[in-house]
């Protein structure tokens, strides 16, 4: 007996055109996803460098955070300084999985970034709009924290150099020519005023002079 003439194939779901892949299920926009993605990948989302994801962040942003804290991170997102950026949710009172992983930072990417913010401090306090360093006198003063007693200066500045890439890499340096970088408000962010002066107050009494 032949199928009436009204009879439509029901469509398999991993062929709806509404899903973005096969077997799709999810409820938000493509460039939205995009954002969410980035920001559980990054450390930053910064509005400087992407300013088409930011935008997507501030228009969606009830609807990220909402996702995000299904996983239980906490969105936080910096509007004076155009960063966002995401936090592990702790408690005393639930038994929270941790999700997000502690990167520590190196000696060297500490030395040199105790270096950056004091800089941009000190450029910030004189009533500069932005502060900048040279490769060359970060080196030097950052070297000044190595073991005097390793006489290995180009493991040394290897070291530092690879500092430098890391926290370019991350946002916190934009190089502007060869060896001239422009330190982001990201630094305020990842070292605060506080662990600052505690870190300045331990190279302090390591060397005896101050970052």
């Amino acid at each position: 007996m032949s199928e009436p003439a009204s009879f439509i194939e029901p469509v398999p779901m991993e062929d709806d055109p509404a899903g973005l892949f096969p077997g799709d299920t999810g409820a938000l926009d493509v460039e939205v996803r995009r954002v969410l993605v980035r920001l559980l990948r990054r450390r930053f989302l910064l509005a400087e460098k992407n300013t088409a994801q930011w935008r997507t962040l501030l228009e969606n942003q009830q609807i990220i955070e909402s996702r995000l804290h299904d996983l239980f991170v906490r969105l936080v997102v910096d509007h004076d300084r155009g960063i966002a950026y995401k936090q592990q949710v702790r408690s005393d009172e639930l038994d929270v999985p941790i999700l997000l992983k502690d990167d520590a930072y190196s000696r060297a990417e500490t030395l040199v970034l105790v270096h950056l913010r004091t800089v941009f401090q000190r450029e910030r306090g004189n009533g500069e709009a932005s502060a900048r360093v040279d490769i060359e006198e970060l080196e030097q003063t950052v070297l000044t924290y190595f073991d005097p007693d390793d006489h290995n200066l180009a493991r040394s500045q290897h070291e530092i150099r690879n500092a430098v890439q890391r926290l370019a890499k991350e946002g916190l340096l934009a190089e502007e020519s060869a060896g001239r970088y422009r330190i982001t408000p990201l630094v305020e962010v990842v070292l605060s005023t506080e662990k600052l002066t505690e870190l300045a107050q331990w190279l302090r009494e390591q060397n005896g002079v101050a970052p």
